[in-house]
């Protein structure tokens, strides 16, 4: 057998392995949930983990101190919003019939002057319908309780997995060296040096593109809750938080950000201040974001487009489920780096140059 063809096998090997892999991961992508997010923040966590080291305190005590202040930043932000989030829902909900009277006598007159379209909403209706649900919005959180209960198999899961994560979380961040000296080890020697620079070049993008963008997302949180607050936003911190958070996805935090706080505005019946003050926040965070926290904090040079990222997140969340959301941007990250090595070599090859037998192809 020629070198050639035994080359070509070894080939088609690995290529079954692989897909064979993949195949393995969507079977058990139900029960992958805890493991991946472990994973991803663990591999946020590892740089301060090292910092920590660095400053002579034993890796397990810096793991453990960068678990337990993550866990105390989530909880602090689930303590302080939940509640919060929960009040202001309830006055919007309260205050939807009057979005209805002022949409009634100011924007639809001037939408059927300008545009020619009738449209009349039905305030009464929306009145009545909240009058005999009212009492059952106030008691949504007994009855999640009660379906907790009633659920008992599904709250042991939810409440195992919140254990399981920062349990599959601390020893990921314990034997992250070990982990990476033993997958450099197994790599063929021949192939070695082009692999690891490809996986430094990969750890490259996706530790730009995550932690870049989760510095942009905690300082737009905390820009639009300031300028919304400065607007007279009574919605201004959980709005602001909210369109911080959700900036991770191209255009949907700012859309949707934008949208909640211009119907709080709306609500609070003030006139046009506050609707005015949410332009010019919003306004002034996009183009904070755009020309000055994502170039200097996330880099232009990643390469992931915004269409992308948002064809990576519905095309692996439609395959894999919230495991598929998760692996989307470090996945898309290895594809991209995967494709410019594809094109440099296409670049060099033979048939792009027009020497050897690719000159033959228009003769």
């Amino acid at each position: 057998m020629s070198s050639n063809r035994a080359d070509r096998l070894q080939s088609l090997a690995w290529l079954a392995v692989g897909a064979g892999l993949l195949w393995l991961l969507w079977l058990l992508s139900p029960i992958l949930a805890p493991f991946v997010v472990a994973a991803v923040l663990a591999y946020i966590c590892d740089p301060g983990v090292n910092w920590l080291v660095a400053r002579r305190i034993p890796r397990a005590l810096a793991v453990t101190m960068m678990i337990v202040g993550l866990g105390i930043m989530l909880m602090l932000l689930i303590l302080i919003l939940t509640p919060m989030v929960y009040r202001e829902g309830l006055a919007l909900v309260q205050r939807l019939p009057d979005l209805v009277d002022l949409l009634n006598s100011k924007v639809l007159p001037w939408a059927e002057t300008q545009l020619g379209v009738t449209l009349q909403l039905d305030a009464g209706a929306i009145r009545k319908w909240l009058a005999g649900n009212w009492s059952t919005a106030q008691d949504v959180l007994t009855l999640l309780l009660a379906r907790a209960r009633s659920g008992g198999m599904a709250l042991v899961g939810v409440v195992a997995n919140l254990f399981l994560v920062p349990l599959v979380m601390f020893y990921l961040l314990q034997e992250w060296p070990r982990i990476l000296g033993y997958l450099e080890d197994t790599v063929p020697r021949p192939w070695h040096a082009r692999t690891t620079k490809l996986l430094s070049e990969v750890d490259q993008v996706m530790s730009e593109f995550l932690r870049g963008q989760l510095s942009v997302m905690l300082l737009l949180a905390i820009f639009y809750s300031i300028g919304l607050w400065l607007a007279g936003l009574r919605f201004a911190l959980p709005v602001g938080v909210m369109t911080g958070l959700l900036v991770f996805i191209p255009f949907v935090g700012f859309s949707a950000g934008l949208l909640l706080a211009l119907m709080a505005a709306l609500l609070q019946a003030q006139g046009w201040p506050p609707i005015i003050g949410v332009a010019v926040v919003y306004s002034l965070g996009q183009l904070v974001e755009s020309f000055l926290l994502t170039p200097y904090l996330v880099g232009e040079r990643i390469g992931l487009h915004p269409l992308a990222v948002i064809f990576a997140l519905m095309a692996f969340g439609e395959l894999f489920g919230f495991v598929g959301v998760l692996v989307a941007l470090p996945v898309s990250a290895a594809l991209l780096v995967g494709g410019r090595e594809l094109r440099t070599l296409y670049l060099e090859s033979s048939l792009y140059r027009g020497d050897g037998d690719g000159a033959k192809v228009d003769q």
